[in-house]
């Protein structure tokens, strides 16, 4: 693997598989496997977004390799009073063995990357969202067996959205065919999906769960875009997962979403609480993922 992890482009199929590989042993072995990866070594977790899973997640997932977590409010560190990403850069360098940051600017963490001399993992910026995209992978070759042409994923919402525009990157890294199901005022960005045989745009959502094997979907209003809510929700409205889509789709077709849900907005409570629904499985896979991806680039042999 490259030094940092910023998107799915920092990676290979190879790379792929080895994360499948480690977060299978983590995930079996959680007590043992990397139990002392990390000894020795601190870890800082930069903040500056509110955060259920990803901050429990690499919190104790850098507890459980044997290094300490060290958990940074954004907004309480000098970069939020004006101090520039690459004086924080230097500095975390010399104390810190690793960075974990979740923001809003995905400039400002390729800036932390470009400057820092120890590995820097993205956990999510307005564009990006690599650890999550792991473990929907890790989540899909769970129940398919593989992750791979064979794969038909429709994502339904916002097509320009960190989520969108990670699954694009996953889709061309694995081969699987993603649809995505969007209004043309929020379409793909044609950067990313130009070239690529196995992407698709679809306004219709119903014509996109054609022989769909996974559904996948997020909130329809992220952080930072609070002010355009009313917009959005009207906008998204008919891009709601149902249980009427699945009758398009497979007929052991599952469902994902990155979490928080809101019941009754992006996906049908019938759906997020049915048997097809595997996103806990999903979430905890994040704990998995992520302890692998640490492990390759800040362990002791990293």
């Amino acid at each position: 693997m490259k030094k940092d992890l910023l998107t799915l482009q920092d990676i290979t199929r190879d790379d792929l598989e080895k994360i499948f590989e480690i977060s299978a042993d983590m995930k079996q072995n959680r007590r043992t496997a990397g139990r002392n990866i990390l000894a020795g070594k601190s870890i800082g977790l930069i903040f500056a977004k509110s955060s259920t899973r990803t901050r429990v997640s690499f919190e104790v997932g850098v507890s459980e390799l044997g290094g300490y977590p060290l958990y940074l409010d954004q907004s309480k560190m000098q970069v939020g009073r004006g101090e520039t990403v690459a004086d924080t850069a230097n500095v975390l360098s010399r104390y810190l063995h690793g960075i974990v940051i979740r923001t809003f600017s995905h400039e400002e963490v390729s800036e932390l990357a470009r400057v820092a001399t120890i590995p820097v993992i993205n956990a999510l910026t307005d564009e990006y969202h690599p650890c999550q995209l792991l473990a929907d992978m890790l989540t899909i070759k769970e129940y398919s067996g593989k992750v791979d042409k064979s794969i038909r994923l429709a994502f339904y919402g916002d097509g320009r959205s960190n989520m969108a525009n990670s699954l694009i990157l996953a889709a061309r890294l694995t081969g699987m065919e993603l649809v995505i199901a969007a209004p043309a005022e929020e379409r793909p960005r044609e950067d990313l999906i130009a070239g690529a045989d196995n992407i698709h745009w679809e306004v219709d959502p119903v014509k996109a769960a054609e022989g769909v094997d996974y559904f996948y979907t997020d909130v329809w209003v992220s952080m930072g875009f609070e002010e355009e809510r009313a917009r959005r929700m009207e906008l998204f409205r008919p891009y709601q997962v149902t249980a009427a889509l699945f009758d398009k789709a497979k007929k052991d077709a599952k469902f994902l979403h990155c979490l928080p849900a809101h019941r009754g907005e992006e996906v049908a409570a019938e759906v997020m609480d049915s048997p097809r629904s595997i996103v806990f499985d999903e979430a905890e896979n994040r704990l998995h993922v992520q302890k692998a991806v640490m492990s390759l680039l800040m362990g002791d042999k990293a």
